[in-house]
C-alpha cells in the first residue's frame, strides 16, 4: 500500500480548546486527520472531565516539545469540600464525605498556605508512565506503585466562595507539572474535611491563552486555508528566548553542526542560555550558548526547517 505523502509546508501552533469527555489523545488524532499529517503532539495532557487550552503541535513543531519543560499553566477549578475519592476527582469512587465544613477564611488561609515551592506526590489516576505502563492503566486494574514526589511550583493561587457552602472557585497559576487534582486533595487534608477536584478549566499555558483557542468543531466545520490559517508559526513557542541574526556564512556552518564562536556573531548571552537562531529565511533552529574551544559560542541544538 503506498504511503500518503505528507505537506511539509503544513507546520505550527494550534491552540484548541478542548470539551468536557474526550481525552488529549482523541484531540491529537482528530488533528492529526484534518491536517493530514501524524507528526502531532502537545504540551501538556488534560484529563476528560477538563477543559480549556490544550497546545498542539503540528508537522515540525511537534520537534519542540522536549524542550518546553518549563512552561507555566493556569487554571480555574471548582473546589469541592467534605468529600473524598479514589481519583481525588468528583468522577472518583467516593472514600469518606462529611457535612462538617471549615469557615471561608479557613479555606482561604489553606489554600494560601500552598502557594511556594513544594514537592508533589503525582495521583494514580495519571497518564504519568512507571515502568513503561500508565498510572491510570494500573489503578483501574486495582494496582498501585509507590510514586516519587516532585517539584512543583503554585505561583498564585486565589479561592472565591460561591453559593454552597461546599464549592470555592480556585484560579491557579503554577508550574508544568503540577496535579490540580492533587492540589485539591492536600487543601482538603490541610482543612481535615477532604476535597476533590469537581472542575477545570485550563486559561493559560505558557506564552498562550483561550484568548486565540477554537473549538474542535469549529476547526472541522473550516475548509482547508481557514485551519492553515490557524497555526500560529513554531517560532513562537521561543518568544521568550533572546533571538540570534546570523549571516549566510554563520548561517551555514551552524547547520552544518558548527559551534561558532560568540564574540564572531555578537552574542553576549551567558553559557547555557538558549536562543533563537534566524537567518536569511527567519527562524530556522533552537541555539544555545556552550563553551568551546576555551570560549564561549553558539551552537544548534535543534533544527525545524530545512
Amino acid at each position: 500500500m503506498k504511503k500518503t505523502q505528507e505537506d511539509p509546508t503544513i507546520s505550527g501552533v494550534l491552540l484548541l480548546d478542548k470539551p468536557e469527555g474526550p481525552t488529549s489523545h482523541d484531540m491529537v488524532g482528530r488533528v492529526r486527520r484534518l491536517y493530514g499529517t501524524r507528526r502531532v503532539g502537545h504540551t501538556g495532557t488534560l484529563d476528560p472531565l477538563a477543559t480549556g487550552l490544550l497546545v498542539v503541535l503540528v508537522g515540525r513543531a511537534a520537534k519542540a516539545a522536549e524542550y518546553l519543560v518549563s512552561d507555566d499553566k493556569r487554571y480555574t477549578a471548582l473546589l469541592q469540600l467534605g468529600l473524598t475519592t479514589d481519583t481525588e476527582d468528583i468522577t472518583g469512587e467516593v472514600l469518606n464525605r462529611t457535612d462538617s465544613l471549615p469557615a471561608p477564611e479557613a479555606v482561604a488561609a489553606a489554600c494560601a498556605g500552598m502557594v511556594g515551592e513544594s514537592m508533589q506526590i503525582p495521583p494514580m489516576y495519571s497518564a504519568l508512565k512507571v515502568g513503561g505502563r500508565k498510572l491510570v492503566d494500573i489503578a483501574r486494574a486495582g494496582g498501585e506503585v509507590e510514586r516519587e514526589a516532585r517539584p512543583i511550583t503554585v505561583h498564585s493561587l486565589t479561592c472565591t466562595p460561591t453559593d454552597r457552602p461546599d464549592l470555592y472557585t480556585l484560579d491557579v497559576h503554577c508550574s508544568k507539572g503540577t496535579y490540580i487534582r492533587t492540589l485539591c486533595a492536600d487543601i482538603g487534608r490541610a482543612l481535615g474535611c477532604g476535597a476533590v477536584m469537581a472542575s477545570l478549566r485550563r486559561t493559560a499555558s505558557g506564552g498562550f491563552s483561550l484568548d486565540g483557542a477554537i473549538t474542535p468543531d469549529a476547526l472541522e466545520a473550516m475548509d482547508e486555508p481557514a485551519r492553515r490559517s490557524r497555526l500560529i508559526p513554531l517560532e513562537s513557542l521561543f518568544a521568550s528566548l533572546p533571538a540570534l541574526k546570523l549571516g549566510e556564512f554563520h548561517e551555514r556552518l551552524i547547520r552544518g553542526g558548527c559551534a561558532v564562536a560568540s564574540r564572531k556573531l555578537g552574542a553576549r548571552q551567558p553559557i547555557g542560555t538558549q536562543l533563537q537562531l534566524c537567518g536569511k529565511g527567519g527562524f530556522f533552529a533552537l541555539g544555545e550558548v556552550v563553551m568551546a574551544e576555551g570560549e564561549p559560542a553558539v551552537k544548534m541544538i535543534k533544527l525545524f526547517t530545512l
